[in-house]
């Protein structure tokens, strides 16, 4: 069964901060997709197992930005 997340990640500016954030997310286990509007900072997670925020949050960090 999928599950899917949304999160508000700040700081992104462009497709390159996009592309960063959804390659980070994409490494969290059990994430099956990204989606991420540039405009809102809206992030939605696909996932096939419930996802933990820390992890959902690291990967964000690690990509150079930070959830809302």
């Amino acid at each position: 069964m999928s599950e899917t997340s949304q999160y508000v990640v700040t700081g992104m500016t462009c497709e390159h901060c996009v592309t960063s954030v959804t390659e980070e997310l994409q490494e969290v286990d059990g994430v099956t997709g990204v989606a991420v509007d540039l405009a809102s900072g809206g992030v939605s997670v696909t996932s096939d197992q419930p996802l933990s925020e820390t992890a959902v949050r690291a990967a964000v960090e690690e990509a150079g930005y930070s959830l809302a």
